[in-house]
């Protein structure tokens, strides 16, 4: 016999893994790993884009890294879809050997500290949206 769906258990979840990936991020940030804090920060956005997505649909998010696509449902500005499309790289160029060295040139302090802004900005939004 299969549990049966929760939504705010499942929504928690994926808050709760937000949160320690945020302060993951935050500890990299300080450490001087620019890339893979930049990594995290895509976690931390995907995650809390699919307990959004739990919420709203009480469904299971879909299986994808792709940050515009999980938004797509969700009333965003051209700059905010811009900064899920940039976010959605860093996922991929860490991911990947013949791109990493690529990423971990680009991502020097001032690039993590201008993309962790923006990160916490759309954070700071989509918490707004899952306490609605």
């Amino acid at each position: 016999m299969s549990k049966k769906f929760n939504k705010v258990e499942i929504s928690n979840f994926w808050i709760e893994s937000s949160e320690r990936d945020w302060r993951t991020m935050d500890h990299l940030l300080k450490s001087k790993d620019y890339a893979w804090a930049l990594f995290l920060g895509h976690l931390v956005i995907e995650k809390l884009l699919k307990a959004l997505i739990v919420k709203q649909t009480a469904g299971h998010p879909p299986y994808t890294h792709n940050l515009t696509s999980l938004a797509k449902n969700f009333e965003l500005s051209t700059e905010q879809i811009s900064w899920l499309d940039e976010i959605t790289t860093f996922n991929l160029n860490a991911r990947y050997d013949d791109v990493k060295d690529e990423f971990y040139r680009k991502s020097t302090k001032q690039f993590a500290i201008d993309w962790f802004a923006r990160i916490k900005i759309l954070r700071k939004w989509i918490k707004k949206e899952l306490s609605q």
